[in-house]
């Protein structure tokens, strides 16, 4: 069987890249007008904000001088996507302050001189992007006094929950390497269209020509076919969990960017067989499953019979919710300094989706 290499297509959080040439006939303009002038659809004063909030470099390098004038062969690249769409119309230091102001605010977790772990609201980007440098969870921390902080891993922008942040060179290599080696515990909550055929499985298919896997137990099938899901990740490619709920045919509930491309009933009995077998966990992608302890069928199937499976659809109105249905509960890692173990745990649901999860049942 050819391998099915899966990859984040383009979707309403994908950014638009354009790369453009200066020629003869441009050549001397200042910035902003450049932008105006090449891109369709993008009045001057949106340059200026784009080059504000930190989407366009030159030959390579980042830059936010309006009227920094062109030569002929420089290259200029413009990002347009959410940052711009999220930032105000207004320029200057006092609007992109107030553009910071309206951002969710992170709650602080945990915090020493090695490690920050913050609990991140649906919204706001973990770290700088190629659209902009402004208003993410870093700059946000940084600019209240956090000191520098280095990446080590990312949520998406409408995903919340538990991240992690190194506020030291060791830490940063520490936990570099803990996620690199997969010694990071990491668990999440969701709720998915549909109801899966088996009470866990798990999903290996390639993302973007890489290995991965996810893990997923199903912890309650909804009146209205959507079921709550657990995942757990063996590896940590971008968007991992939502790509793969929707290739099994159960997308996250409010996934707008992979729930259109979503296979109805591709969790058939045939890739996702009882996870009570004596085979162990079922596998979708066609990899041996690891031995588990069996999990009990759902109390709506027969005795001994895995649930019959309910394909995803259009959610009905009671079950869209306010945002992605996807939350990161659980973080766990050994402290970079000192070995000790550390668990964090965050609460489900959290609370801008309390009130449409309790309407569920």
């Amino acid at each position: 069987m050819s391998e099915r290499v899966m990859a984040p297509p383009a979707g309403p959080e994908a950014a638009r890249r354009q790369i453009l040439e200066v020629d003869a006939t441009r050549a001397g303009l200042r910035l902003d007008q450049f932008l105006a002038q090449r891109i369709a659809g993008l009045s001057r004063g949106r340059a200026r904000v784009l080059i504000e909030i930190g989407g366009v470099f030159v030959d390579g390098a980042r830059t936010r001088v309006l009227g920094r004038r062109l030569r002929v062969g420089q290259h200029v690249e413009a990002w347009l996507g959410g940052a711009l769409e999220r930032a105000g119309s207004r320029l200057g230091s006092a609007a992109r302050a107030a553009d910071e102001r309206a951002l969710p605010c992170p709650v602080i977790v945990f915090e020493d001189e090695h490690v920050l772990v913050v609990d991140k609201p649906a919204g706001l980007l973990t770290a700088p992007t190629p659209e902009g440098d402004r208003g993410n969870l870093v700059a946000l921390l940084e600019h209240a006094g956090h000191g520098a902080l280095h990446v080590v891993h990312r949520l998406d922008l409408p995903t919340s929950g538990l991240v992690v942040l190194a506020r030291s060179a060791l830490a940063n290599r520490e936990l570099s390497a803990a996620f690199r080696d997969r010694r990071i515990e990491r668990s999440y909550r969701a709720v998915v269209a549909g109801w899966p055929a088996a009470d866990a499985f798990r999903v290996a298919e390639p993302i973007a020509g890489r290995p991965a896997a996810t893990r997923v137990r199903v912890l309650d099938r909804l009146v209205g076919g959507a079921a709550e899901i657990a995942a757990s990740l063996e590896t940590g490619r971008t968007h991992q969990i939502r790509i793969h709920l929707a290739s099994v045919g159960h997308p996250v509930l409010g996934d707008r960017r992979y729930g259109a491309r979503a296979q109805p009933g591709r969790s058939d009995p045939i890739r996702l067989a009882g996870a009570a077998s004596e085979r162990g966990l079922p596998v979708a992608g066609g990899e041996a499953p690891a031995p588990v302890e069996a999990s009990a069928p759902a109390e709506a199937s027969a005795p001994g019979e895995a649930p019959a499976p309910v394909e995803a659809s259009v959610p009905a109105n009671n079950l869209r919710p306010p945002r992605l249905a996807l939350h990161a509960v659980m973080l766990g890692f050994a402290h970079p300094a000192t070995g000790a173990a550390l668990h964090f745990e965050s609460p489900w649901p959290p609370p801008d989706l309390a009130d449409w999860r309790a309407a569920l049942g």
